[in-house]
């Protein structure tokens, strides 16, 4: 990776687990030939607070070519997601040892074909 100021490029091992995330989550997510279905576990995790509407841009860019599930439990993610994407929020709750979607409305999956 070459940076402005840097006497010589830095190496992959060099690079913090969040800059390497957020770097293949760039590639993942600007695929020229995306998948039908994406999900994305916890993106968030690593990365630095000011990259969340970062890739909350990103996110809703490639949902126009691609359906993404994202996994969070980071609210700043989540309301950057709200305020880029046409998105819908599914909230899991825990009742008696039994997760359930909060509001009972099942989700509606376009699952790819094979």
């Amino acid at each position: 990776m070459h940076q402005h100021g840097l006497l010589r490029p830095l190496k992959a091992a060099e690079l913090s687990d969040g800059t390497l995330r957020y770097l293949l989550l760039i590639a993942a997510l600007l695929s020229p030939r995306p998948p039908d279905l994406m999900i994305l576990n916890e993106p968030e995790a690593s990365l630095h607070p000011d990259l969340l509407a970062p890739l909350a841009r990103l996110i809703a860019a490639a949902a126009e070519r691609s359906q993404i599930i994202v996994v969070s439990h980071a609210f700043g993610l989540v309301s950057a997601l709200d305020r880029e994407a046409d998105s819908r929020q599914i909230v899991l709750e825990k009742q008696l040892s039994e997760t359930i979607v909060q509001d009972r409305t099942p989700p509606a999956w376009a699952w790819p074909s094979r």
